[in-house]
């Protein structure tokens, strides 16, 4: 994602980067529009680049793996300090419709598929306006040069990493049976994404995260929408115009095949460098391997981008309450949800 951008609040603001294991929700993702593929694909990313503040460019390569992701709020809670950051008043363009192609075709199935799980992990307890506004936000980074241009290449990126963009493909979340009720919502707002639904109050929004949690680059990003306990973002100037957005779905999409060998190593070495000098709050198991500022929407970002989230945050009630119900009517047999495996 982005390198150098400066880790400091602006002037005034009394906040030092905290070191963390712990991650943040937030989401970054790209839009999928089906019009036509620039003739230079390559150089459309790099005048994409071109229009980022300087040492933008960089920091979206990196976002997502930085260590010092989270500013300590002093005094303030992070609920406060996120409120007294300002909503832009200026559009930057809505995205573009995107269309997965025929309902009936596999690439469409394991399409809907991920967008579901994502929107599911990501917002299950937030309203249809909360979860369409994720499912946006996934479908932007589609459409970014910057990110991969696949729903599944976007929800699963860097899941073989030693942290992943969305907790949940990478913390063992995905070995428990969802709630039939909350599934079939998600499915039905990533249905209706991919037939070209566009929440245009979302707009441009490649960025999210949780309104009890503040990442440093929150300052750096334009704030544009909030919807329950989630506040959204676009990148700055002419960066996070919808023109930029130029990159064509590959229509490539994969689920992949889990190796718990890998995952475990990825755990073990994990595990040897965890800070017991956090606050209780932000303290993870080490089999936890979200990025410090995940940018998915999950509810409890700070215990693990996760189906079983271990030690939920207490601040997220919300989520507590869906993990007690899922745990009561999880299946005797764990199994990991796939591409045409019947839900739940």
């Amino acid at each position: 994602m982005m390198a150098g951008w400066s880790k400091a609040a602006p002037s005034g603001a009394h906040t030092k980067p905290l070191k963390l294991m712990a991650g943040v929700a937030m989401l970054v993702l790209l839009t999928a529009p089906n019009f036509p593929s620039p003739s230079n694909p390559a150089g459309a990313a790099d005048d994409v680049l071109a229009a980022m503040p300087a040492g933008l460019a960089g920091e979206l390569d990196k976002l997502t793996v930085q260590p010092s992701a989270l500013l300590d709020t002093g005094i303030s809670s992070a609920e406060e300090r996120n409120a007294r950051i300002p909503f832009v008043n200026t559009s930057s363009g809505n995205a573009r419709p995107f269309h997965a192609g025929s309902a009936g075709t596999a690439t469409y199935r394991t399409a809907l598929h991920c967008l579901t799980e994502a929107i599911y992990y990501e917002a299950a307890n937030e309203s249809m306006a909360g979860k369409r506004a994720v499912a946006q936000v996934i479908l932007n980074r589609v459409a970014h040069p910057a990110y991969p241009s696949s729903i599944c290449g976007v929800v699963y990126q860097g899941w073989t990493d030693p942290v992943c963009q969305f907790s949940y493909t990478c913390d063992g979340s995905l070995a428990r049976r969802p709630l039939q009720h909350l599934w079939e919502q998600s499915g039905e707002v990533a249905k209706a994404a991919l037939r070209g639904h566009v929440e245009q109050a979302v707009g441009t929004a490649t960025h999210y995260h949780a309104d009890y949690v503040l990442p440093y680059w929150a300052y750096r990003l334009e704030k544009v929408y909030a919807e329950g306990r989630h506040i959204f973002y676009r990148f700055p100037g002419q960066a996070g115009r919808s023109v930029r957005f130029s990159a064509r779905w590959n229509a490539k999409e994969h689920y992949p095949v889990f190796d718990q060998q890998h995952r475990n190593t990825l755990d073990a070495d994990r595990s040897d460098g965890m800070s017991e000098a956090l606050p209780a709050h932000l303290q993870r198991i080490p089999s936890e391997r979200r990025a410090d500022n995940d940018i998915g929407g999950r509810m409890d970002p700070a215990a693990g981008w996760k189906l079983s989230i271990p030690d939920p945050v207490s601040a997220s009630k919300s989520l507590q309450s869906a993990l007690e119900q899922q745990h009561t009517q999880a299946s005797a047999s764990p199994e990991i949800t796939a591409p045409g495996t019947p839900l739940p």
